[in-house]
């Protein structure tokens, strides 16, 4: 029994060291390689710092061969081919080196075919500045072309002319928004837009057509492709030719003169605000704003000259009106519309400037004083219903023109001397102008504006009795009169005490600086004017006056103001 306990208990301890054995096998390649370290967790600045940012690619420099080889070469190449091909057709004629057909048929064919070279260089072998030297100065030299067969070889009839004058605009309208190219447009377009220059062709209709379409094409480049340079361009090469056209020929038809003179403004129009809606911005573009104000100028005063040196004078006033209602009805709507609102104030603005012109040819008198000041009320309600502060200072403006007629021809400051020689019309400006200063002062939001508003009325309200009191005394500019002068110093002298003490007791600052201004030009008038000019026993009566008023004021000021605490 005890040998197979013993037997047993030996083929047990085998069998644990077996299962032993086993074990340290199966565990032997875990701890040969243990699990590598689990790595901390990025902090979350760590993890959201931005990598660098990689550094741009340079610009390759342009060196000065590839500029001269490059570019200069062909520029120059181009337009020694639009030159060549003006001095080969004006030569040509002088010299009659071959007739008229053949030489324009030689230069159409060599101007298209110098497109159709261009057009291969540019989509074929690549964007060269070449390619666009040749199709600018292709574009160009058809134009001086046909313009050159029209009007010095009248090989075309006009119609047809401008059937192939328009084909080639929009050819190169089409060039140009393809390729994007500003270059095509300022070579090509504004090249159209000289080609009746170039050949001499005058200023007849035909010629005016010619640049009309040429311009339609720089139009309409200019809002496709947002060239605002191109308008500016575009009007400086053609305008001085409208105005060529338009010398020669308003004396036989005036209405077609005005009819092409209102066509052409609103082509140029077009160009300003189609840009601006085409590109919104908060901004005031300096091209927009300077083609708006150059085509305001042109149709208002062209249209003035032809009907005043036609002795059309009211119509020529009217007409100055008219295009300021234009421009004031065509910048209401653009203030709630996809244009800046800085370009509608300006159209706004240009419109009040020209009403302002022609009012004063349309009116004068106190009927004048009356239109301007009613000018200045409405841009001041309409600035503080839009929040503009700049309406503010368009009111001033047309207030101050209406004070300056008024001080100037209606009732100037010798009036107070001799008398106003109308004293209704005087009185009657003398009156607007303090309603409309009083009236200002309420509607100015600006503080300085409300101040001097309030200024202006309150020297009207005494400028009014003065010019009365001079008037209602016959005299001349030699004896103006002795009692008119010592009244007109007692009354200043009492309306600054009056001011003085309404100051005082209302606890007006500048109510009492008024009074103290007045007194001291009352006193200033006694010792300068009256002093000189009047006779013994009215200069001692002003005299008298005056230091009885200014005691009255000195004592008033010191009681009351003791009395207030002041």
């Amino acid at each position: 029994m005890e040998g197979s306990a013993e037997a047993r208990l030996e083929a047990l301890e085998r069998e644990l060291a077996e299962l032993r054995t086993r074990l340290e096998h199966l565990e032997g390649p875990a701890r040969a390689a243990p699990p590598a370290p689990v790595p901390p967790p990025r902090p979350a600045a760590a993890a959201a710092e931005p990598r660098p940012a990689e550094p741009a690619a340079a610009r390759p420099s342009v060196s000065v061969e590839d500029l001269l080889g490059g570019r200069v070469l062909g520029w120059v190449g181009g337009f020694a081919v639009v030159l060549g091909i003006v001095f080969f057709l004006v030569m040509a004629a002088n010299r009659g080196w071959i007739d008229e057909t053949t030489r324009i048929l030689l230069a159409f064919v060599a101007s298209t075919a110098l497109l159709g070279v261009s057009l291969y260089l540019h989509e074929r072998q690549g964007r060269t500045q070449a390619a666009l030297a040749a199709a600018a100065a292709a574009i160009a030299s058809l134009y001086v072309t046909l313009t050159a067969a029209t009007q010095l070889y009248e090989l075309v009839e006009p119609a047809l002319a401008l059937v192939l004058a328009g084909l080639v605009g929009a050819v190169a309208t089409a060039i140009a928004v393809r390729w994007g190219e500003p270059v095509v447009a300022g070579v090509g377009i504004v090249g159209a837009l000289l080609a009746p220059v170039l050949v001499g062709a005058g200023t007849d209709s035909v010629s005016l057509g010619f640049m009309a379409v040429a311009l339609a094409s720089a139009v309409g480049v200019l809002l496709w492709r947002r060239w605002g340079w191109l308008g500016i361009v575009a009007f400086v090469v053609s305008a001085p030719q409208l105005l060529g056209w338009l010398v020669d020929r308003h004396d036989e038809r005036l209405g077609l003169s005005l009819a092409v003179l209102a066509a052409f403004w609103l082509l140029y129009g077009v160009a300003a605000i189609g840009y601006e809606l085409r590109e919104p911005t908060a901004a005031l573009r300096l091209s927009s704003a300077s083609l708006l104000l150059a085509n305001a100028a042109l149709l208002s005063g062209a249209g003035w000259a032809m009907l005043e040196n036609t002795d059309h004078g009211s119509a020529a006033t009217a007409w100055v009106i008219a295009a300021a209602a234009a421009h004031i009805g065509g910048a209401v709507p653009a203030y709630g519309g996809r244009m800046s609102r800085e370009i509608a104030a300006l159209i706004a603005a240009v419109g009040t400037a020209l009403a302002a012109v022609g009012l004063a040819l349309a009116i004068d008198g106190p009927a004048l004083v009356a239109a301007w000041s009613a000018e200045a009320l409405v841009l001041a309600w309409a600035a503080r219903r839009l929040g503009d502060p700049r309406g503010q200072v368009g009111a001033a403006a047309f207030f101050v023109l209406a004070l300056g007629h008024t001080v100037m021809l209606e009732a100037p400051p010798e009036a107070l001397r001799v008398g106003a020689d109308d004293f209704g019309q005087a009185a009657i400006a003398v009156a607007v102008v303090g309603a409309a200063a009083a009236t200002l002062s309420l509607l100015s939001t600006l503080p300085d504006l409300r101040t001097a508003s309030a200024g202006a009325a309150a020297t009207a309200a005494v400028y009014l009795p003065s010019l009365a009191i001079v008037s209602a005394f016959d005299g001349d500019e030699l004896d103006p009169g002795q009692t008119p002068q010592v009244l007109l110093s007692a009354f200043w002298a009492v309306a600054g005490l009056t001011g003085i003490v309404s100051g005082l007791l209302r606890d007006l600052r500048l109510l009492r600086l008024g009074g103290l201004a007045l007194l001291l030009v009352a006193a200033a008038k006694v010792f300068a004017y009256d002093l000189s000019e009047l006779e013994s026993i009215y200069r001692a009566l002003s005299f008298i006056a005056l230091g009885l008023l200014l005691l009255g004021g000195a004592f008033a000021y010191q009681r009351v103001r003791r009395e207030a605490g002041r």
